[in-house]
Order: structure tokens, then sequence, then C-alpha cells
């Protein structure tokens, strides 16, 4: 017993030494964020999910990964950072709190090379990208290899940026950017996942065939359970992106709970195939501790992980393209309100008649001064229910935020 342990631990430990050598990385700096009132205790990561169906080195994925990820071939997709998600981990380790940010927010993209431009918030990493690789490739002596990865670094600098004054000049300590290969291959590495949805649900699209209920899912059913986005069945659930988004941070639910796991990161073949992947299908910053990430995330699993989706105020249409219509200032109260722990803290609205404040009492006005803060809404606690074996918490609206220890059923 004791050699193999010996040679799990060896083989989990090559991994990782050959995972910190060839993984790819690039700096950021956020020249807007005081850096002087760093917690080293609390980390916030900007997780990106491209829709790139390149690896991290502009190369083409291999034929079957294309059928199954059912989302066209090399030729399409982009440099879209279409998942947006800021991670938050707190010092003491208490709950991680993750706050997505949903791809077609209208807003001012930040950095040099795309200030002073408003557009959908995930194109700031491609239209950045594109620029400088433009530049880069009329330089001469630098290879077309050098020349995309300086480009990709541009792109991060740009949509972390961004992203970082769009919730109010927050700080981001690390990011890491996955292509739509390199999710495939982790929802592989870790199948199958349990998931639940309220309705059953199909769409040709994305190749989703989904029951109603609890159920395991494979790494091709994984990759369309997060990209369906419309329904193109009979009778089926009336679904937008904000559900696409609602999905992925089940899937992350789902994931957590079996990162949680002890089995999990202590099966070499596990952990191998999973650094096998960020070779090809991720970038980190040059400061990035995958190893001592590894423990901090395994540690904030153990308490679950809860999601917050940042509300949209309306839709609509500008220079021919659908976007998102969002209060800034109610984006930003309810950033600061999760990021210093009030956020899960505050008390649903009372709906007892006897309890609610008259109308005509001047207190349950709201204020008309226009320098008090903006009110942040209090999260809605959808009650947890049993469906088969597993407790889980239904949700039927993107506003209500994702709590930990139950398995959330989505539309």
């Amino acid at each position: 017993m004791a050699v193999i342990v010996a040679s799990t631990v060896a083989v989990v430990a090559i991994a990782l030494h050959q995972f910190e050598r060839s993984i790819v990385r690039s700096d950021f700096v956020l020249p807007k964020v005081d850096t002087e009132d760093l917690d080293p205790g609390e980390q916030n990561i900007l997780i990106m999910g491209m829709d790139s169906r390149l690896d991290q080195n502009g190369n083409p994925l291999p034929d079957w990964m294309y059928d199954a990820l059912q989302a066209g071939t090399a030729d399409d997709g982009g440099y879209n950072a279409n998942v947006l998600i800021l991670l938050h981990i707190p010092a003491d380790r208490s709950r991680a709190v993750g706050i997505a940010i949903p791809r077609d927010d209208y807003v001012e993209l930040s950095g040099d090379l795309v200030g002073g431009t408003q557009a959908k918030i995930k194109e700031a990493y491609g239209r950045a990208m594109n620029v400088r690789l433009n530049e880069l490739l009329s330089e001469e002596g630098l290879s077309e290899k050098d020349a995309y990865q300086q480009a990709r670094a541009a792109g991060r600098q740009a949509q972390i940026e961004t992203v970082s004054h769009f919730l109010g000049d927050i700080r981001i300590d690390h990011f890491v950017e996955m292509t739509m290969g390199g999710f495939y291959s982790i929802a592989e590495a870790v199948a199958p996942i349990q998931v639940c949805l309220n309705q059953a649900t199909s769409d040709v699209y994305s190749g989703a065939d989904f029951a109603a209920g609890v159920q395991e899912i494979d790494a091709r059913q994984a990759i369309s359970f997060v990209r369906q986005r419309r329904d193109t069945g009979f009778d089926g659930p009336n679904l937008t992106d904000l559900d696409r988004s609602r999905r992925q941070q089940a899937f992350l639910v789902s994931l957590a709970d079996k990162i949680k796991q002890r089995s999990t990161l202590t099966n070499p073949k596990t952990v191998v195939t999973l650094m096998d992947v960020t070779k090809n299908y991720v970038a980190v910053d040059t400061r990035f501790d995958a190893i001592g990430f590894l423990g901090i995330a395994r540690e904030a699993s153990e308490n679950g992980v809860q999601f917050v989706t940042l509300p949209v105020e309306t839709f609509d249409t500008i220079d021919g393209a659908s976007v998102n219509i969002v209060d800034v200032e109610k984006v930003q109260g309810i950033v600061a309100a999760v990021l210093d722990g009030s956020y899960f803290n505050q008390a649903p609205p009372a709906e007892d008649p006897e309890t609610t404040p008259d109308a005509t009492d001047p207190a349950a006005e709201p204020s008309t001064d226009p320098e008090a803060p903006a009110a942040t809404p209090a999260p809605a606690t959808p009650a947890p229910k049993k469906k088969g074996a597993s407790e889980v918490t239904t949700y039927e609206s993107s506003d209500d935020p994702i709590q930990a220890g139950t398995m959330p059923c989505v539309n």
C-alpha cells in the first residue's frame, strides 16, 4: 500500500511540475486600482471562457473534438470572452462566490487599444488582440508564433481591465483563460457530472437533448448543457442567454462538488489528464501558482460555491447588435456587497402585509438624496426540495443567487 501511495504522489508531482513549465502565461496591470489595500489572504480570479475553436497556440483541434463540441469547425467562433465570471475566495476560505457577468452587457471598453469605445463586454479581448496583431505582423524579425502570443496577451489585458473598471475598479489578482477544447477535456476528465433541469428540453444548434430532473451527463452532453440558449423542440422552455449563463454556474457548482471528493484530485489519471489539458487549452497570469491554487480550490469547495448573476435592466439593439443595457451604479453596489461579505447576509424583502411599510408612511418612500448610495437588492433564497436521491434547489429566474449546499435545478 505504501508503494502505491508513494507512486501516486510521484505521478501527481511530476504532472504538476510539467504543468508549471508548459502552461501559457502573460502579465496584466490595472492602472486604476489602488494596490496598497492589497489583501494577500483573499483572491479575486477572473475566469474567461473563450469562443475560440482553436488551442492556445492558434492550432486547430482534433477532428473528433469538433464532432464532440457540436460547435462548428476551426473557422467558427473568434476571440470573444463568452464566459466572464469573477471568482471571489475570501481569506478564511469560508465560502467562494462567483459573480457572473452577462456577456452582452453594453459597457465602456478599457485599455490603450480599445479605450473609449462602447460595446459588448465580451468584445474587449478580440478587439485589442486584432489591433495588436496587425501592429506586430508588420514588425521585422518577429515570428508569427510570437506575434500571436503577444497579441493574445494584449487581448487579456484589455478584457481584464474592462471587467475591473466595469465592476467598480476592483482588484483582480489572477486570471484563468480557457478555450472550448479545454472545457470539454476537463468535463471528460471528471465525468460523469450530475446536473438538474426544471424542464425537458432539446436544441438542434447546441445538440442539447435533456430530460427534466436530476441526471448524470458526459463531456459531450456537458458542452451542450452549458451552450444551450434556445429550445427548438415542441412545447419546451423559453430560454435566453441569461439561462445559458445560469447553466454554466450550475455546472461549476457540480464541478466544485467533484473537486471536493477526495478521489478526484488523488487519482493520477485524472490529475495527469487535467494537467495535459492546460498545456493546450488554458492560459494564466505569470503570478498564478497552480499547485497552491489546487489546495485553495479544494479548501474553498468544502464550503460550496455561491453564484450571483449581475442584473440586466433591459435589452436593446445598437449598431445592429443585440445588447444588454445595465445600471452601472447598481452593478457596482452588488459587487461591493459581495466582496465585503454583506450581500448574502441581507434579509429578503418582507412579504407579510403586517410588516410591510405603508405606502403613505414617509419613512417608506425612497430617498431623493442624490448623494445616497444605490440600494442593493436583497437576494432571495429559494426553498430546497427533494428530487430522487439528491437534495436540490429550484431556480426559475437568473435574478435569484445560487446558494451553496444543494444542487441547483435550473432552466
